[in-house]
């Protein structure tokens, strides 16, 4: 990328890679022509279990020509049942069957809305309902739950029903029909965002943002050809565009777990000899935990991706001394394609380990005044707001939220707060709705998550502000002690007062086993505050 020099925090679009002006069924019909014999996906069990997708052989692989043929045939099934730009809703984890539908409903012009498998009825109503969705596609059974008799449940509201059992068999045999031309300013998918300040809201997201934006992440992660393990849950754009779109544009292996377990992702690393992993902070930290006691051959490794919480810099040490391997951040949002900036190998180490990164191609980014939209002098707080090709269309069918989101001149607000240097590298320092103030002092909670991941006795945090009748607010932390440590609050407190002005110690600490997390790892900060209330958040001694 050309070196610049900026004068306010705006980073001009960089035009020297063109944006993939194609749909993502033309995508994958590109490697299947390149590379056709190429190992494309490589499904991964757990040795403890069968695959859910009922008496489908476990481990199965497919070539690029083998999968593009899947996704031909399966097109050519749903357009026998469905028109073009209807709305299909799939709820399942990380079987291959999701990702020849997206391919399917990709080239018959369907859009594909992806819900959480761990989607609790009412919220996975919400979803098809919301989406006006035709037709829901599931599993029977996933990890004792009982996941057909929910999906019967949506039957009530009017939809067809597929279970995948038997699914890919009767699409096989289906004969290949003439497909619809399918535009790239199409709308491809329905992401809900994540949620964690409420209710989600669908974000339509074209085919070319979608391409683009997953071809730029993975050349600049350096696939070319690679082998990718990544547990990135498909539902959301980690997996269905990051991973699954991110390899075929490089024509690379992604190699899939049904399911995040550190030892399946580790034993897919050594045994495919993978060159890159992606995972979210808390993904990686389990790994390096596990490695302690099992340790693996990992030379293969050459970088891993991570992103969708904050990075802090403990954790590039961390990644470094477990993995023998860098790691390269990225942000974004599902709005957003979902990836805005992204750090590289050539960074500068403090860049790499400090900041996020600069903004991929073709976008437009700025730090700006939330009220007046005026990009700020350089390395000064304020939000983060980008504009380019990778926007959203709009949150379906909710048009004041987009109003409110999307100015008038294509800017989307991220209530993210950020900084930007000279050279364009991002900094982010918070969230706008995350921020605590604390008898008038504005806190961040990214910066004290990122002090206390530093104690050796932390294996993960979350800061947050809790209401006092003092203060206005107080500073509250939840605290994920490693197994063997008998660490107190006491210690914790001498630890952030050693780095950071007192009144940013947290007053309220607790122990938890684990955080309620959005898709991307973000953790729900406003279901801790309900916790606290109701009183299921225990003291730490």
């Amino acid at each position: 990328m050309n070196q610049v020099v900026l004068q306010r925090s705006y980073w001009p679009a960089d035009g020297s890679r063109n944006v993939q002006d194609i749909s993502i069924g033309e995508a994958l019909a590109q490697a299947a022509n390149a590379v056709p014999d190429r190992l494309a996906l490589v499904e991964v069990v757990p040795s403890s279990m069968q695959s859910p997708v009922k008496a489908a052989q476990t481990g199965r692989e497919w070539t690029f020509h083998q999968l593009h043929s899947d996704a031909r045939r399966c097109a050519s099934w749903l357009s026998a049942r469905f028109s073009k730009g209807d709305r299909v809703c799939i709820w399942a984890p990380n079987v291959p069957e999701w990702i020849v539908l997206q391919y399917g409903a990709a080239l018959s012009g369907l859009v594909l809305v992806t819900a959480n498998p761990a989607l609790k009825p009412s919220e996975l109503r919400y979803v098809i309902e919301q989406s006006r969705s035709r037709a829901i596609f599931h599993l029977e059974q996933f990890r004792g739950v009982d996941t057909g008799s929910v999906a019967r449940q949506m039957e009530e509201v009017g939809i067809q029903r597929y279970s995948f059992d038997g699914w890919l068999e009767e699409v096989r045999g289906t004969t290949e029909a003439v497909l619809p031309d399918v535009d790239s300013g199409l709308p491809a998918q329905i992401q809900y965002t994540s949620g964690t300040t409420g209710q989600p809201k669908g974000a339509l997201l074209r085919h070319r943002a979608l391409v683009t934006n997953a071809s730029y992440v993975a050349v600049r992660a350096g696939l070319d050809g690679s082998v990718l393990v990544s547990p990135m849950p498909l539902f959301h754009t980690a997996g269905s565009v990051m991973s699954v779109l991110g390899s075929v544009t490089t024509r690379s292996t992604l190699i899939l777990p049904l399911l995040f377990e550190p030892s399946l992702v580790l034993d897919a690393i050594a045994t495919w000899r993978a060159q890159v992993v992606f995972g979210v902070p808390t993904m990686l930290l389990a790994m390096i935990e596990q490695l302690k006691s099992a340790p693996r051959d990992l030379t293969s490794l050459r970088a891993a991706l991570s992103g969708g919480a904050p990075v802090p810099p403990e954790l590039h040490r961390r990644v470094r001394e477990a993995l023998k391997t860098p790691l390269m951040t990225v942000y974004g949002q599902t709005e957003l394609s979902p990836i805005v900036s992204q750090t590289t190998f050539d960074d500068p180490e403090d860049k790499r380990i400090h900041t996020v990164g600069r903004p991929l191609w073709n976008v437009e980014v700025r730090i700006a005044v939330s009220a007046t939209f005026e990009a700020l002098p350089l390395e000064s707080e304020g939000e983060i707001q980008v504009r380019g090709y990778q926007t959203m269309i709009e949150y379906f069918d909710k048009p004041e939220e987009t109003r409110e989101t999307i100015t008038k001149d294509g800017w989307f607000r991220t209530g993210d707060l950020g900084k930007m240097d000279a050279c364009g590298y991002l900094q982010i320092t918070g969230r706008l709705k995350d921020m605590i103030i604390r008898g008038g002092e504005n806190i961040y909670p990214v910066e004290i998550e990122a002090c206390l991941i530093r104690h050796p006795d932390v294996a993960d945090v979350a800061v947050f502000g809790v209401p006092d009748a003092t203060w206005g607010e107080v500073v509250a932390a939840a605290v994920r002690i490693t197994s063997d440590s008998k660490t107190t609050a006491e210690e914790l407190v001498n630890h952030c007062r050693k780095a950071m002005a007192p009144h940013k110690a947290p007053t309220l600490w607790f122990g938890s086993t684990e955080f309620p997390l959005t898709a991307s790892g973000k953790v729900q900060k406003f279901k801790l505050r309900e916790a606290l209330a109701n009183g299921a958040l225990h003291p730490l001694p």
